[in-house]
Parts: structure tokens; sequence; C-alpha cells
């Protein structure tokens, strides 16, 4: 600001001058040469030494000083911008005023309320940008131990010297997360968080002792970050809220040298934590979940089959959706316990596909698992596994076809049961295919089943396939909207006679997938069985073969 030149500019030595003397804000005027010609009242109480005559820069601060040598310097500049310093721990902005005979009157103006105002605001600003910075780092990752590192790490960088997360325990452990200037840290201790003051309180949610009362000579050595490089001169541990859980505890750490923690410091670190808390108690939540849906889905998925007793069998499953692993076509070997005796393959498709077709796709394999005992009888499995359906909540439908395969001197005798599924082809020796003669009605719609046994006999090299109708009604070709159909089905199938169980399966797949290119499709699912054109020693019951994915 300039402030006009007329009387209230007029020295105290000048003469009286009540606007002058009365003036709320220091002032101080300084001649041509640089000596001080007057003070006001207000300046006469800042600078005592600054008498009429008195050298202006061994009278008032450097900083005063300074700026009126620079004005001197450049008597035709512009007021540019106010210097400002503190005199008596208060803030003072110094506006210069010139009259006509080269004297200067410095009005010095108190904005000690607008400095801390503005430095308040600039640090408000920080914190919200740190906080924006925590909240985009911790919800980058969903990983638990990365998680903890970051938190740790972004504490040091703006917290304190060095911090400690402590997660809730692991079994006989305590995970922790170390975070130094040279880097974080994690792993596992076995130790009591009651040796650390308010560590218990904040492991269980609850609020611990303010940082103010905590002594760090109490902090035992796994509480300090092995790489610290001091001795610890304040601590303050804050709890790390998770979703209706705690999600942990922070130990933060300064260095004898460096102040303690202030309560307003201890403020913005609870505000920190509860943003690590959250990221925390998500990517715990999320490797939980994880955890379950692995184990679960573990038991949807398709097996490996293998040759059992002389019997080549293979199988391939391809989900309508690429983000989809499972869904509601499934297939199932279950081998007999003996040579003599038969093995059970079970290749389904449940209505609808996705997580709800796969989950009663679930329920229709335990149950059949659990009818194996009867499983020379086809009819009466198919029979009870209606009733099942029929009587639960599911308002799905389901497609089936059992086979039961025993090996008999140099061939396979397979029975086949269709429940409303297409029926299986039989590609022989010759390469011609032909249609298994089995037919039967949907599971989990009638009271009843009704479906026609047929028994068929594989000559080595000879295959059985079984498949849903995904593979036959895939719509793909040229213009995109033609089904690959039955027909195709069979002209692929009549190049590979002879050809292993694995090698049909291959061809099926790599075939259909030409067709759909990208495009959507429904679940699709085959199963070969073959007889071998000859049987190795030993290996009746061959290692895992393919099968598991399409």
């Amino acid at each position: 600001m300039t402030i006009s030149e007329d009387s209230s500019t007029r020295p105290r030595g000048a003469g009286p001058g009540t606007a002058w003397d009365d003036a709320p804000c220091a002032a101080v005027a300084v001649d041509p040469s640089g000596a001080v010609a007057g003070v006001n009242t207000a300046a006469a109480g800042l600078f005592p030494d600054a008498v009429p005559g008195a050298r202006l820069e061994e009278a008032v601060p450097c900083w005063l000083a300074d700026a009126h040598r620079r004005l001197s310097a450049s008597p035709g500049s512009g007021p540019g911008e106010a210097p400002r310093g503190e005199v008596g721990g208060r803030s003072l902005r110094a506006h210069p005023a010139r009259d006509g005979n080269g004297e200067v009157v410095w009005w010095l103006v108190d904005d000690t309320e607008l400095r801390l105002a503005e430095e308040a605001l600039r640090n408000e600003r920080k914190r919200t940008a740190f906080l924006v910075e925590v909240s985009e780092t911790l919800s980058a990752t969903l990983n638990v131990e990365r998680c903890m590192e970051a938190t740790v790490r972004l504490a040091v960088q703006h917290l304190a010297d060095a911090a400690v997360l402590v997660a809730p325990a692991a079994g006989r452990g305590l995970p922790v997360a170390y975070g130094t200037p040279e880097g974080p840290a994690h792993g596992t201790v076995e130790a009591d968080p009651e040796t650390v003051p308010g560590l218990s309180e904040a492991l269980r949610g609850f609020p611990p002792v303010p940082s103010r009362w905590i002594d760090p000579a109490l902090l035992p050595d796994w509480a300090v970050p092995p790489r610290f490089g001091g001795t610890a001169g304040s601590a303050m541990v804050t709890p790390l809220p998770g979703h209706g859980v705690p999600a942990g505890a922070l130990i933060l750490l300064r260095r004898t040298e460096h102040t303690a923690f202030s309560r307003d410091e201890e403020t913005f670190a609870r505000l920190f934590a509860a943003r690590a808390g959250a990221a925390l108690s998500a990517a715990r939540l999320y490797a939980e979940q994880a955890a379950v849906t692995a184990t679960l889905m573990r038991e949807l998925f398709p097996p490996k089959l293998r040759r059992v007793h002389g019997i080549e069998f293979a199988g391939g499953y391809r989900a309508s959706e690429i983000r989809e692993w499972v869904g509601g076509d499934f297939y199932d070997l279950h081998p007999a316990a003996g040579p003599e005796e038969e093995s059970l393959i079970v290749l389904g498709d449940v209505c609808g596909k996705g997580l709800e077709a796969a989950v009663l796709t679930g329920k229709i394999r335990n149950t059949l698992h659990a009818l194996l005992p009867m499983a020379d009888d086809h009819p009466r499995v198919l029979g009870l596994l209606n009733g099942a359906l029929v009587s639960s909540h599911h308002t799905r439908f389901a497609t089936l076809v059992l086979a039961s395969a025993a090996r008999v001197g140099s061939h396979v005798r397979l029975r086949l049961t269709s429940a409303g599924h297409p029926a299986p082809l039989i590609v022989r020796a010759d390469g011609s295919v032909e249609e298994a003669d089995t037919r039967g009605s949907l599971i989990g719609v009638l009271p009843k089943v009704r479906a026609r046994t047929a028994t068929v006999g594989l000559a080595p090299g000879e295959t059985c396939l079984l498949y849903t109708d995904g593979v036959t009604e895939a719509r793909g070709g040229p213009l995109g909207g033609d089904m690959f159909g039955e027909e195709r089905l069979k002209e692929a199938l009549g190049e590979c006679a002879a050809m292993p169980a694995e090698a049909v399966v291959e061809r099926v797949r790599m075939l259909v997938g030409q067709w759909v290119g990208g495009r959507s499709h429904d679940d699709m699912a085959v199963v070969a069985i073959t007889a071998p054109r000859t049987v190795r020693p030993g290996a009746v019951d061959g290692h895992a073969r393919g099968g598991d994915t399409v």
C-alpha cells in the first residue's frame, strides 16, 4: 500500500501531529541521508533506539534497514511487494511513503494474524494433498503386505522419523511392517502387545494413551525398527480403524533431537490412520474372500481326466465369458475300483451360465457322487437326482448323459444314457460317425425321468464323444451368425478316426474356437472316451492328461 503524503506523515521531531502520534500502526521517518527523522508513539515502543539522528541500520531490524536501502537505491521504482519481518514476536509488513524532500516514512502494519492464517491454509493444503496421496496410494493395492509397507513408507515421509505397523495377531505372532528413510520391511514377531503402552488397546480398537504420555524408554526392541539409528525421543500409538473391526495399530517414533508430537500432529496422525486402516481392512477382506473363493472354485473346476483301466479319457471345458472360470457345463470321472468294473463318466449342462449355474452344478456333482454305489443302474440314479432337484428351491433344470465304461479284452463296452442331452457320437475306425441310440427327459422339471440306455462297443482306435449343446450351437463363421451345428461336428470327428482321446478333444476345441472367434458363446464341454489301439504294461492307471480348461 502507499500512504498519502500529508501531515499524517510528519516526523515526531518536526512538531505536533495528532494523526501521526496516535496512528494505530508504527511509523518511522527516515531522511535522505539514512538517519531517523522521527518515530511516532507506536514505533517508539517497538524501536527504543530509533531516536532522531540515529542511523537507521542501528535502530531498526536489518530486514527493515535493507528494505530502505533497496528503496533508496532505486528512487524511481514502484513500491513493489511490501517487505515483511518480525519484531517482538509479531509479524510486520512495511509500506513506504515518500515526500517531495526525499524523506521516507515507513508504516509498519501488524499482519501476524494474516500470516498465521496463510500458514495454516498452506499447512491444510499440504495435509489435504498428503491425505489424497494416501488414499490413492493405499487404494491402488489389495495386497495386505504391500499395503502395510506403503503405510509405513508414507508415515515416514510425512509424520515421523520411523514407523511400525502392527497388525492383529496371526497365529502365535504379530505381523509387523517397519518404516525408516532407508525403506520398508515386514515380518512377524512373537511379542506381547502389552509391553507397549496403548498398543493392546489400539489393537482392540480403543483409543490408546495420548502420545505425550508415552515414555519412549519403555518401548521394547521389537517396537523400534532395526535401522532406526538413534534414540527415540517421543512416540505415539494410534489405532488403525477398519470396517467394523480394528485393522491394527501404528507406532510413530521421533529421535531425541526432534520435538514431541503436538496435539495438532496427533489429530492429523489419526486422520492418516483412519485412511490407512480402511485400506488395510479392505485388503484383508479381499484376501479372505479370495481364499474362500479359490477353495470353493477348486470344487467347481472340471477335473483332469486320465487313463483308467486301459481306457483313455480326455475332457475340455470353456466358460461362456473370459472373465468367468466356471459355468453351467461340467463333467466328472469316477474310476472303477477294479479293471473288471465300470468307470462312470458324467457330462451335464445346467440351464443358464455364470456363477449361479455353477452353484447348481456343484450340487448335482455332489449328489451324483453320493449315488455312486448304485451307478450301475442309470435310470435309478437319474430318478433320485431328479427328485433332489425338483424338491429344491432352484428353478433351473439340467440335461445329463451318463456313460459307464469297462474294458473287455481289446474293446471297451459303454452303457450310455441321455436325459434331455444331445446323444453321444461314436467315431468308428473307418471315419464314420454314429449317434448313440439314447434319449431321455430333462432333469429337475417333471416328477419322473424317462430315459433309454444304449449299449455301445468301441473297437481299438474308436472314440465316443460326449458334448454339450454349447458346441453345436456356437455361432460364428464368415458372417458370425451361423451355428457350428451337429453336421459340422460329425464331419470334424470323421477326421479324428484312430486318434487318441486327447487329440480328439483338442481337434474339437480348436475348430469350435476358430468358428466363434472372439464372439460371445455359451459354456462348452466335451469328453472323449477312446479304446486304445494297444495297452502298454503298467499303463492301466496312467498319469493325468489334459482336459482341465479349453
